[in-house]
């Protein structure tokens, strides 16, 4: 069993994303689910943002908040999938979008609010914590 990997970043405002996000994708090693925690107004969505950037992801990404899933094209024609948890009240909810079909894809699937969804992420899901100091933010990866 390989040691798990944990990688730090510290981000000083919303210019520095784009290049963690290149370290994020280079570290992921692969497409992979990645579940993302932090408080509101976080981050979580602008980070994903600068990911889809990163993946070549033409459309605009936003906050699937009411849709709860976004799909976007990334650059190899390969779907990115973003979703956003917060109005789950139950997983139930995710039962009905049919989630193992996005989440065991073996495609990027990006969850924010992903502790509402914790007993289904499969195994080897990787994690995004971002905490809050003032302006700065540190954005924590382990895998």
């Amino acid at each position: 069993m390989e040691a798990p990997v944990q990688r730090e970043f510290t981000c000083a405002g919303p210019d520095q994303l784009d290049t963690i996000a290149a370290e994020i994708l280079r570290t992921l090693g692969g497409p992979r689910v990645v579940a993302f925690h932090g408080p509101l107004g976080a981050g979580k969505t602008a980070l994903i943002k600068a990911l889809c950037r990163q993946l070549g992801v033409a459309d605009t990404a936003a906050s699937p908040t009411f849709a709860i899933i976004h799909e976007y094209a990334g650059l190899d024609g390969e779907p990115v999938y973003h979703f956003d948890l917060f109005r789950i009240a139950s997983e139930t909810e995710l039962y009905d979008l049919g989630y193992e079909q996005y989440f065991y894809s073996g495609r990027y699937c990006f969850i924010e609010w992903a502790e509402k969804a914790q007993r289904l992420l499969p195994p080897g899901a990787a994690s995004v914590s971002i905490s809050v100091s003032g302006p700065v933010r540190t954005i924590t990866l382990s895998i």
